[in-house]
């Protein structure tokens, strides 16, 4: 396919060479016959004239046959009413009247006649030319030579054997220069063909194209080489710009899925097969519904559909504890002919999560401050009323003001102590602790109180275990807010149990267990949340504000480590302090 143009230019200039030879050679031949056929009229024209300048008849007819050896010519003499008196290659007896030749037609009305036929007395080709023979003055009859072409036939074919010769020559060494010639021509144009066919299949071609000629095939390269070298710089430009967008796409916390004129996916992102659980299943080119199969989805793409103009809506998923998405459907616009669809997910389960806490914060501390002040607000009117006078009562009355107020006055310093840590104002003096340390600082303050109920206590701490990095008061606060809760909500004759482990990560884990009423499971994501309480009636009565869980999850946070609850409702809860090594 690549040398079709060469077998094209090099067939056409061959051919073009060998039909101008030829051309050439038969307008030559046709040349030396003229020439020759003229020669042998002009001798034939001299020997009839000398022929009228002899005399009588009777010395023309004498000498006839030395007037055509001469002429080289046959003679004959012709009377006239047309009958032949004289010829000097047949019997003039055996030959036709001749006054109807063309010649003697011709010499008739122009004084000279002249004809080229066949002769079948002689059965060859032979040239006539006639005059009026004369005899002082007056016409007496036709004298006709006539010459044979036998001479012209056989130059003629010698000149064509040179001809075919010369023809056979010119034609080799055409070819050789039209092979040449074609190489030199089309071996330019193929390299280019070349070259562009490496870049329409995509292929990095070797430098550009080196062609010094002065032409226009030269110029040509050069364009070829400057068009290239722009579009390498337009084509690089465009495969950055690709793998900014690609990278931005892929690492685009949102999911985003792009959908064709069709409605058909197109291409989406990492992110949302990680939100919609899709994995690796190859989802180009099926519809949304086939995908995903979510009610609120099919919703928003039906109004999408029917108002061309962007959509968002919430929608929900039906695994993962339900999450909670905000999805916006808009039109892809400049990029083609052919409408897109780009379908945004952001995940708003945190948020969705938040506001609920937020909303319950809201509630939980209006309930926990309204209580105590209603009941000192309640008590005071009371004493007001008169029972101040009354002094047990009142005493009594006043107690229940201090309980109340004192409980507010918790409440208050619990949320300023998180509300200091969330804004980093908290001061923490790290230092190298022994875990047993802050065991021994808690249980003076506990040991009362596992004594009343009856509860066993029980400490496993090895001798070599590493020291924690943390701060001593924050790290006491912590491990006795954890205590208490085991004594608050463990029963009378139950076990409290405390040990130490350490991980080769440099972690060391405090874990403290209990067997009190445990915690249902649905329960355990929200422990830790503000004000969040598992029994809230139990919990209230026993003096608690809520706050507690969610004060050790912060201070923990703080010191870099982190706390695990397990528990199974009825059997007891084991919570795990974990803290970084010295």
């Amino acid at each position: 396919m690549r040398n079709k143009l060469f077998f094209k230019v090099f067939i056409a200039y061959l051919a073009i060479v060998i039909a101008t030879i030829a051309v050439m050679g038969f307008l030559s031949l046709n040349q030396m016959k003229r020439r020759l056929m003229a020669q042998i009229e002009m001798n034939l024209d001299a020997a009839a004239r000398m022929i009228n300048v002899i005399g009588t008849k009777t010395d023309i007819m004498a000498k006839a046959k030395d007037l055509a050896a001469v002429a080289k010519a046959r003679v004959t003499f012709i009377d006239a009413d047309g009958t032949v008196i004289l010829d000097t290659e047949a019997d003039p007896a055996t030959m036709d009247n001749h006054l109807n030749r063309p010649e003697i037609q011709e010499v008739r009305v122009k004084g000279r006649g002249s004809a080229t036929r066949y002769s079948r007395t002689l059965d060859m080709k032979i040239l006539y030319i006639a005059y009026p023979l004369k005899i002082a003055d007056s016409r007496v009859g036709y004298i006709r030579l006539g010459r044979p072409l036998e001479e012209i036939i056989a130059s003629a074919r010698q000149y064509t054997v040179i001809v075919l010769e010369s023809l056979g020559l010119l034609i080799f060494v055409s070819f050789i220069l039209a092979f040449l010639f074609t190489l030199r021509l089309t071996t330019p144009i193929q390299e280019m063909e070349q070259y562009t066919d490496r870049l329409r299949r995509g292929e990095q071609p070797p430098g550009s194209l080196l062609i010094h000629s002065g032409d226009e095939v030269g110029r040509l390269a050069q364009n070829i080489n400057f068009i290239v070298a722009e579009l390498q710089d337009s084509m690089e430009r465009a495969r950055e710009e690709k793998g900014k967008l690609e990278a931005i796409f892929a690492s685009m916390n949102a999911g985003v899925m792009v959908l064709d004129d069709e409605e058909r996916i197109e291409s989406v992102n990492s992110a949302f097969r990680e939100l919609f659980q899709v994995g690796d299943v190859d989802v180009v080119g099926k519809t949304c519904l086939e995908v995903l199969r979510n009610l609120d989805l099919m919703q928003a793409m039906k109004q999408y559909n029917q108002e061309r103009k962007q959509v968002s809506r919430e929608i929900s998923l039906e695994f993962d504890e339900y999450p909670m998405f905000n999805a916006t459907i808009s039109p892809i616009k400049g990029l083609s002919d052919k409408p897109k669809t780009m379908l945004v997910v952001h995940d708003i389960t945190r948020l969705k999560q938040l506001e609920r806490v937020r909303a319950d914060f809201v509630a939980n501390v209006t309930h926990e401050i309204k209580t105590p002040l209603a009941a000192i607000l309640g008590f005071i009117e009371t004493l007001k009323s008169g029972a101040l006078e009354e002094k047990d009562s009142a005493r009594k009355f006043l107690d229940t003001i201090d309980r109340q107020a004192r409980r507010l006055d918790r409440l208050v310093d619990d949320l300023l102590t998180i509300s200091d840590i969330e804004l980093g104002r908290t001061a923490f003096h790290f230092e190298a602790l022994p875990p047993e340390s802050l065991v021994d600082n808690v249980f003076p303050l506990i040991a009362e109180r596992l004594k009343q109920k009856g509860i066993d206590f029980e400490k496993s701490i090895p001798g070599d275990i590493p020291m924690i990095w943390a701060d001593r008061d924050r790290a006491i606060q912590i491990v006795l807010n954890i205590f208490d809760n085991a004594v608050k909500f463990t029963p009378s004759s139950g076990k409290i149990l405390i040990k130490a482990t350490a991980t080769e990560s440099g972690i060391v884990c405090l874990s403290i267990a209990d067997t009190g009423i445990g915690i249902p499971k649905g329960e355990l994501p929200r422990l830790g949340e503000r004000f969040y309480r598992v029994d809230k009636t139990r919990s209230r009565d026993m003096g608690g504000t809520g706050l507690g869980l969610s004060i050790v999850k912060h201070l923990m946070r703080a010191h870099g480590g982190s706390i695990n609850i397990t528990s199974k409702l009825g059997k007891g809860t084991t919570v795990t302090l974990c803290f970084p090594a010295a």
